[in-house]
């Protein structure tokens, strides 16, 4: 058996702690600090206290040079040469023992530079894809219009202005060859998604022939947990209602904000939906029929508009595996779903149901079930099925022993 004391992981992201994949690295982080290991996480923006060592990557300088190269030239990814390069004297000074690269997108590191490096520097890499980014020639999702393009080869992007948004050129084409040399170019790489919609994802594209290991997210179930509902239903002064919620880091039509809007015009007066994570100007602008609160990182105040909840609400129309299906169940709300992605993969018949995307009459009928049967009948099967299946602890592990693996497989080469 491998020892995992006196280890060092280096993680890479585009924020620190914050985010849902921030806090997936972080609790990584801590993970393997338990197990001995020193923990760093290197980062572009957005830092939040933290447990490990942490790496700022780059100035805003940078960032702001990294945007216009991204804007007027579509180059994302290819910017940020001298952080890039600090960056990997920092690597060098570590000493890693693995890397675990999450997003990197995100306008604060240079593709072209890291995996140069990478590539010779014999040290085993992790890649967990939250999105598909990693294998296209400019989006980072494609489902909402439903291109295919990234199976041959991009071209003329359809979603040129869409993140990381390009308003001049077009360099789809070229990105697209340029990342399939570089991200293939590792020799001891690992690519882990997230969910199972997005493994059969990445088996169609240029990332088919790496080791692919599919690790679900995890969350924090001694955090997310059931609480009383009436207290926060008498703050939002929501008694007697039944309350529809939905949470999102950032609203827009892809995660369902318009058939939201939709939906709480079918709905009668016995109905209440309630979305968290809105902009001020996204408030003003709401129907008086949808109460509206900004995004909050305080999370007993999430659990408790979880608990207060009678459904979890995520018509969402692009995704890969949203974590707030998992929050939701934890503390023990049924979840409905548009067939999008990997959320479906959170739940069965006996914690929520799934629609097909846009339909408003099964939206209607799935909340009109659950509402009939009572959040009761699927509360402590929901809590059941996100501790049994989505805790960090037993999810990160899995990264711990793919660390493991991954070590033992190195050492073994070496020796040879």
């Amino acid at each position: 058996m491998y020892h995992y004391s006196n280890k060092i992981l280096l993680q890479i992201n585009t924020v620190a702690n914050s985010g849902s994949h921030g806090k997936i690295a972080e609790a990584i982080g801590n993970m393997v600090m338990e197990q001995g290991w020193d923990s760093f996480i290197a980062y572009g923006r957005r830092p939040r206290a933290s447990k490990s060592k942490l790496i700022k990557i780059g100035t805003k300088w940078d960032i702001g040079w990294h945007v216009l190269q991204t804007r007027l030239f579509d180059r994302h990814g290819l910017a940020s040469r001298r952080a890039t390069k600090n960056l990997i004297k920092r690597i060098k000074s570590i000493q890693p023992d693995i890397i675990h690269l999450h997003n990197i997108h995100g306008y604060y590191l240079n593709i072209e530079i890291l995996f140069a490096y990478l590539s010779n520097a014999n040290i085993p890499v992790v890649w967990t894809l939250h999105d598909c980014w990693s294998f296209t020639g400019h989006c980072s999702h494609f489902d909402f219009i439903g291109c295919d393009r990234w199976k041959t080869g991009c071209f003329e992007c359809p979603q040129k202005i869409r993140y990381p948004k390009s308003i001049l050129l077009d360099r789809s084409k070229k990105n697209y060859l340029q990342k399939m040399k570089f991200f293939t170019s590792i020799p001891y790489l690992t690519v882990v998604p997230v969910s199972h919609w997005l493994e059969n994802v990445v088996k169609q594209s240029f990332l088919q022939k790496t080791t692919i290991r599919v690790i679900y997210n995890g969350i924090d179930t001694t955090m997310f947990v059931p609480l009383d509902a009436h207290e926060m239903k008498s703050a939002l002064r929501l008694e007697g209602k039944f309350i529809i919620l939905g949470v999102a880091s950032l609203w827009d039509d892809r995660k369902g904000l318009n058939d939201f809007i939709r939906l709480s015009q079918l709905l009668d007066s016995q109905y209440q939906i309630v979305l968290v994570g809105l902009t001020q100007q996204q408030k003003q602008t709401l129907p008086s029929t949808i109460l509206g609160i900004s995004k909050t990182e305080n999370i007993r105040q999430l659990v408790q508009y979880y608990s207060a909840a009678d459904i979890f609400l995520n018509p969402t129309l692009e995704d890969t595996f949203p974590t707030t299906n998992l929050e939701a169940l934890a503390c023990g709300t049924p979840v409905v779903t548009y067939r999008t992605g990997g959320s479906p993969e959170a739940i069965d018949s006996s914690t929520g149901m799934v629609v097909d995307k846009g339909d408003m009459d099964g939206l209607i009928n799935a909340i009109q079930q659950i509402h009939l049967k009572g959040k009761s009948f699927y509360s402590s099967a929901c809590r059941a099925r996100a501790v049994q299946l989505f805790s960090k602890e037993d999810r990160f592990k899995e990264y711990m022993d793919l660390y493991q693996e991954l070590l033992h497989l190195h050492e073994t080469n070496a020796i040879k």
